[in-house]
């Protein structure tokens, strides 16, 4: 059975699954016709953080260029340049048990490629989702609405740890500033 998640809520993952060890994390979105004249690429990004909410380096940040983290335990599918068709634009697979002990969280995100030259945003972005499921089924399921207008990065979920055992949460949070401003949030600093 998928639960079915509002902004803001929680739910057990490895509680309620026993014994479920591999997932992938589906991220799927559909762009509004607009005249900008330009396509868009949306590219979704891991971020491997530590207890004090950050990045322990290069090596916990997760994208099309960096496919592999967490000695291995998290894998992404690569870039989906268009997002074109239904279901999941852009995957990533993860391995829970063998996610590193340091690792407390696994945030996943949304940015605009080149959002600002290209005068786009997640205003101009419908039908975005993040899903969680197995080869068995789907899990958990986020539908984030369009409650966004100006925003170019979204952190749409995330994995944590609590008492031994793995939880989703649905965060739905929007930010100006790209990719950029999300990387200097979780402990990296470029630009």
């Amino acid at each position: 059975m998928v639960v079915s998640l509002a902004k803001g809520q929680k739910v057990d993952l490895t509680k309620t699954n026993p014994g479920l060890s591999k997932i992938s994390v589906g991220l799927g979105w559909d762009t509004n016709k607009y005249d900008g004249g330009n396509e868009f690429d949306l590219d979704s990004s891991v971020f491997l953080l530590e207890a004090n909410g950050k990045v322990a380096g290069p090596e916990g940040f997760v994208f099309y260029n960096n496919t592999t983290g967490g000695n291995g335990s998290v894998v992404h599918s690569g870039d989906n340049l268009t997002g074109d068709g239904d279901g999941d634009d852009e995957v990533v697979h993860i391995d829970l048990q063998a996610v590193p002990s340091n690792i407390e969280k696994i945030t996943f995100t949304v940015t605009i490629h080149d959002a600002d030259n290209r005068g786009q945003n997640f205003g101009m972005v419908s039908n975005a989702f993040i899903r969680v499921f197995n080869d068995a089924s789907e899990l958990i399921r986020y539908d984030l609405g369009e409650d966004f207008s100006i925003e170019t990065a979204l952190v749409v979920g995330e994995l944590y740890r609590h008492n031994g055992e793995w939880k989703f949460a649905a965060i739905g949070s929007g930010y100006q500033g790209g990719l950029a401003a999300l990387c200097n949030d979780f402990g990296l600093q470029v630009g």
